[in-house]
């Protein structure tokens, strides 16, 4: 497992020194079960709304709790070493909840930023964000590119 992939203690203690050095914290989160272009798109645009971005990733227990049957297809730890390969992604961490208030209320990142695909007041996390004085982003997502998408492409062709 990739040196970028943390238990949330440790993230926290390694937030709180990075942000003492002065660094902005921005942090995202999902799923990433099938690693695609929107998702690669999404996490280098976040990147640069700050100088570390922090991953929360979906366990595979919270990934079945929100998303249809037979999911996730790929497991936790494979999909954080995934992550941790990309040159943008400073740090990852897996939670089992359902969303990821627990780890945005815990590591109180400068930045929070999802997908254009929600409004600002759906995403989990806002109010905690700017209560501290961070700032909320939406980002562009890729049109018709997602992981659905492509099992749907796969179950059709064979």
């Amino acid at each position: 497992m990739s040196s970028k992939v943390l238990k949330l203690q440790d993230l926290i203690r390694t937030v709180q020194g990075l942000r003492e050095s002065g660094k902005n914290i921005v942090f995202t989160n999902g799923c990433f079960d099938i690693l695609h272009v929107g998702h690669v798109r999404y996490l280098t645009a976040a990147r640069l709304e700050g100088d570390v971005l922090v991953v929360g990733v979906n366990s595979d227990e919270s990934v079945r709790s929100i998303k249809p049957k037979n999911r996730p297809i790929v497991n936790q730890d494979q999909r954080a070493e995934v992550l941790a390969g990309l040159e943008c992604v400073d740090y990852i961490t897996v939670f089992n909840e359902p969303d990821p208030l627990i780890l945005i209320q815990a590591l109180k990142p400068d930045v929070l930023v999802k997908g254009a695909d929600w409004s600002e007041e759906e995403i989990i996390g806002a109010d905690v964000v700017k209560a501290n004085g961070g700032k909320v982003v939406r980002v562009s997502v890729v049109p018709e590119v997602s992981t659905s998408r492509i099992i749907k492409r796969i179950i059709k062709r064979y």
